[in-house]
């Protein structure tokens, strides 16, 4: 019988988007043809996933450059990675803001292994985009940013729900990271599809940390009594 991890491993393995970007969009897919990411997320899936339990579901935007864009692992950067997780990363141990907020959370729930022994944290859309800056440099593209960009990857979307689903999620409650547009499009969808019976939205990790970082325990606090709704 595969195991949540065989199972989320299994599935990164196939991201795969062949649909049509609007102009000035690239997709990034940190799976494809990287054996380096395959290898260093497995070691974490195989360390927290290696069992048959079932979880509640976390989603957030898609995949940022620092973070899952160079581990793999949603919310989850290579100093996080190394540092919290006691898994190896050979490169510069980049910091994604997300990632520190996750992690802190983390902590006060328990620690890791209570953690993601409860929750399975991926992205309403589990591939991220960029799109040239004003500077001329890559930037990170969100799959609400614009009309067309989301119209090329609603199937797409849809489709991965449904698969991670299968992983052995709880449908019951599932965990949105960011309020607005990401809350309004998981919204939509779960109540075209039906894929859970009750979504709570909670303030996105990046957004608390970039303009609300004097009331960061404050927001720890809600992301905990939010999370204890269901444990």
């Amino acid at each position: 019988m595969k195991t949540f991890a065989n199972k989320i491993i299994e599935f990164n393995k196939s991201l795969e988007f062949k649909g049509k970007l609007p102009e000035g969009i690239r997709i990034m897919n940190p799976f494809q043809g990287n054996e380096n990411i395959i290898s260093i997320s497995s070691s974490f899936y195989k360390k927290y996933y290696n069992d048959n339990n079932s979880r509640h579901l976390i989603l957030g935007i898609n995949p940022g450059r620092f973070g899952a864009g160079l581990t793999g692992i949603p919310f989850t950067d290579p100093k996080r990675l190394k540092t919290n997780c006691n898994i190896t990363f050979n490169g510069a141990l980049a910091h994604e803001l997300s990632s520190v907020f996750v992690y802190d959370v983390i902590y006060e729930f328990g620690g890791e292994i209570e953690f993601y022994k409860q929750f399975y944290i991926n992205s309403i859309c589990p591939l991220g985009f960029t799109s040239l800056g004003n500077n001329g440099k890559e930037v990170n593209y969100n799959y609400y940013d614009s009309k067309e960009l989301t119209n090329a990857v609603f199937n797409f979307i849809i489709k991965s729900i449904k698969q991670q689903i299968e992983f052995g999620i709880k449908t019951d409650v599932c965990f949105c990271f960011g309020i607005g547009k990401n809350e309004k499009f998981l919204q939509s969808i779960n109540n075209e599809y039906g894929f859970f019976k009750k979504i709570i939205a909670l303030e996105h990790p990046r957004y608390i940390m970039q303009y609300k970082s004097k009331l960061k325990q404050q927001y720890i606090n809600k992301y905990l009594k939010a999370f204890s709704q269901i444990i």
